[in-house]
């Protein structure tokens, strides 16, 4: 309990934890950062981590000079893009030998095939709009692991996403952050973005859900 206590003190108030951090050790604050994106995107039982609140804070910071704008945004792009990359050779890798393909009574290979389809036909939109998705960003490259969508599509959406995530948030907390009004509010502000996103995923879920569910009505003719 004090670990999930000291883990959301640190979220709600990540702006001022970073700033004792790279106040006491300067630069190692960039390995630091660079460990947890990768993590968050790159480990699939680890979706709690900050992700759009740090960037965003990041950016925040670079705009006082505390920190390197370039330089967090291009490392930060890398910790993103290869925290992906490693989640979706996770999933390659693994999808296959835990369903033990045919053999398995785990393995139902028409989803599979259906899950695989949409990734090929879906799977760029899906990517691209998991990044801004606390939860659905670290799980959406693992799934497309396991559903084999193909490397080069893959590699492409990973990137674009990437650099619209990274580099959109971090601007945006470069010329916003440090708005007096955002300073008051920014715990309210990082709750917002993990809890609209959320909510905005859960009721697509259940909305299509339902819809599976509802009965089709047929009127009998005269």
């Amino acid at each position: 309990m004090d670990i999930l206590m000291q883990l959301l003190d640190f979220i709600l108030h990540v702006d001022k934890h970073l700033q004792a951090f790279v106040i006491n050790y300067g630069p190692w604050v960039y390995a630091l950062l660079f460990a947890i994106i990768f993590v968050e995107t790159g480990v699939v039982v680890m979706p709690f981590l900050p992700g759009d609140s740090l960037l965003f804070v990041v950016g925040a910071m670079c705009g006082v000079g505390l920190m390197s704008y370039p330089l967090s945004v291009g490392l930060l792009l890398a910790a993103a893009i290869l925290g992906n990359q490693s989640n979706y050779a996770i999933g390659r890798f693994f999808g296959p030998k835990v369903f033990q393909w045919e053999d398995s009574k785990f393995f139902n290979k028409k989803a599979f095939n259906q899950a695989h389809a949409f990734y090929e036909r879906y799977g760029g939109v899906t990517l691209v709009a998991a990044r801004f998705m606390p939860f659905v960003r670290t799980f959406a490259p693992f799934v497309a692991g396991v559903a084999q969508m193909s490397r080069t599509r893959f590699a492409f959406f990973d990137v674009l996403g990437g650099v619209l995530w990274v580099g959109g948030v971090i601007t945006i907390g470069y010329f916003f952050g440090n708005f007096p009004w955002v300073k008051q509010n920014l715990d309210k502000i990082i709750w917002a973005m993990i809890l609209i996103p959320t909510v905005l995923v859960v009721a697509g879920a259940l909305k299509q859900r339902w819809a599976h569910k509802t009965p089709v009505i047929v009127t009998p003719k005269n």
